[in-house]
């Protein structure tokens, strides 16, 4: 693996590092890239997700808070100079199988610091039970990007105010049990945060590519684009429908129906979830033109294969979320 190193020692916004892993992805002829960053107090959310339900827009304007979209599926994570971002970009197809050997990865080299971590759930690093790291992935052609934070010392009270929880994570987890179920690597270990950092990338790396200011130019004008108004807060017009629903596996899901005359003509799909497909011609094409009636989505259905598009989603779940209370 090949650690990515940039050519001078500064401290960009959290996009530009985003920018800079779609340009490894591109343009680098490498199996596996890997590198760490550190950004001022950012919230950042999920490709799918609305801003206005995920982050607390108020508190992070008073506290000087940045908040970015990302292009990766997923929940909404906080990061400051105290939390460590990875990212990793491998040649593969096969993003699942990529995400999955990378969280085990992870966890192997703080099991060797001696800290109890194991990979959990759909995305989570955890110790003793606790969430120390969150992680999120994308696909490229030929390539995957995974990404996540590392707590190492944050500011836990910024981590829970910044982000506002949606009514069911409120039901299952509450403001007061987010904070029990998140710890710092501090916490774990007595070496400081550059030396953590040094022993990843020894035991994740064996040789460095630095990158050229050419190289960085590049990265800015690929970050241009993820500093647009209209990525941040995206096109979200009104909607006559809306209904929600969490699965186990996919994650939470928010789908907006513009309905007129008993007819879909717009469809939107929201959420934490994971994208592994083509979202818009693979699954909302189909239904859109729709009559909103569960036996007409069904059939629309019967052709798609709902689980190469969110993962762990299957048709039955989607259904009855559409549907669960017209039943």
């Amino acid at each position: 693996m090949k650690y990515i190193s940039l050519p001078h020692n500064i401290t960009h916004r959290l996009p530009f590092y985003l920018a800079m892993e779609e340009f490894v992805a591109r343009n680098l002829d490498e199996d596996e890239c890997f590198f760490m960053w550190q950004v001022a107090p950012t919230v950042i959310f999920g490709r799918n997700q609305l801003i206005e339900n995920e982050v607390n827009l108020e508190y992070c304007r008073t506290h000087g808070i940045q908040t970015y979209r990302r292009k990766s599926g997923g929940g909404c994570v906080y990061a400051d100079p105290d939390n460590i971002m990875f990212s990793y970009v491998a040649r593969a197809q096969n993003v699942n199988f990529t995400f999955d050997r990378y969280l085990r990865l992870v966890a192997f080299v703080l099991r060797k610091l001696g800290i109890p971590a194991e990979a959990s759930g759909r995305n989570d690093i955890l110790i003793n039970g606790r969430k120390v790291s969150g992680n999120a992935f994308y696909h490229l052609p030929g390539k995957s990007i995974v990404h996540g934070t590392m707590l190492f010392n944050t500011d836990m009270e910024h981590l829970v105010r910044a982000i506002t929880p949606s009514n069911e994570k409120l039901i299952s987890k509450g403001v007061e049990s987010a904070r029990q179920r998140v710890t710092n690597l501090s916490e774990h270990t007595n070496i400081g945060i550059e030396e953590f950092k040094q022993f990843v990338r020894e035991q994740l790396c064996e040789s460095t590519i630095q990158l050229s200011e050419d190289d960085v130019a590049i990265i800015k004008q690929i970050e241009a684009e993820y500093l647009t108004d209209e990525f941040i807060y995206g096109n979200n017009p009104r909607y006559t429908l809306v209904k929600r629903g969490k699965t186990p596996a996919a994650g939470e899901l928010e789908i907006r129906m513009e309905i007129k005359n008993g007819i879909v003509k717009k469809i939107n799909l929201l959420g934490d979830y994971f994208l592994t497909g083509d979202l818009d011609n693979g699954l909302l094409k189909p239904l859109t033109g729709l009559p909103y009636k569960e036996e007409d989505f069904r059939h629309a259905l019967e052709s798609v294969n709902v689980g190469s598009i969110v993962l762990n989603l299957d048709t039955e779940q989607l259904l009855n979320i559409l549907f669960k209370e017209d039943k």
